[in-house]
């Protein structure tokens, strides 16, 4: 189940990337959700556990991948329990947000509206309202309305 908190949140890791270079296994890398989504976010290719080739860059480093891509991995793979702060990923991550919060319980940050739009049967609980929205159209009523608090 995805669960949605907007704004300031005490021990939420606010910038994932920076986190990500620090904590990250190997063994995340090589995944094969990973290298999915690394193919679909940064149109890249896993080689290995430390090297990714980019259409774009040539041959680079795990930490050389988006901080969208980092923070997906972040989600997928750190059972911390630690909030991570979504509004670091584009829109293109959004899909996977979902995805993740099929397999586990995801507590995630915003600090904007995120389009959910690509996510089929959508659902989340809102932090800040106690509710849980069955919808995207549902996801926006909510989100707008906290964000106008």
């Amino acid at each position: 189940m995805l669960s949605i908190v907007f704004g300031d949140v005490e021990n939420a890791v606010y910038h994932p990337p920076t986190y990500f270079d620090n904590t990250y296994l190997d063994e995340w890398i090589t995944d094969p959700r990973t290298r999915e989504m690394i193919r679909d976010v940064d149109k890249s290719e896993v080689v290995s556990a430390r090297a990714i080739d980019s259409p774009f860059l040539g041959s680079i480093s795990v930490r050389e991948l988006s901080g969208g891509v980092k923070t997906l991995i972040l989600m997928l793979f750190d059972d911390s329990g630690r909030i991570f702060n979504a509004s670091s990923c584009g829109d293109n991550c959004a899909k996977w947000i979902c995805r993740i919060a099929r397999e586990k319980d995801l507590t995630i940050n915003l600090h904007h509206v995120m389009d959910f739009s690509s996510c089929d049967g959508f659902e989340a609980y809102m932090i800040n309202t106690g509710r849980t929205v069955k919808s995207f159209e549902e996801y926006l009523d909510e989100a707008l309305s906290i964000e106008e608090r």
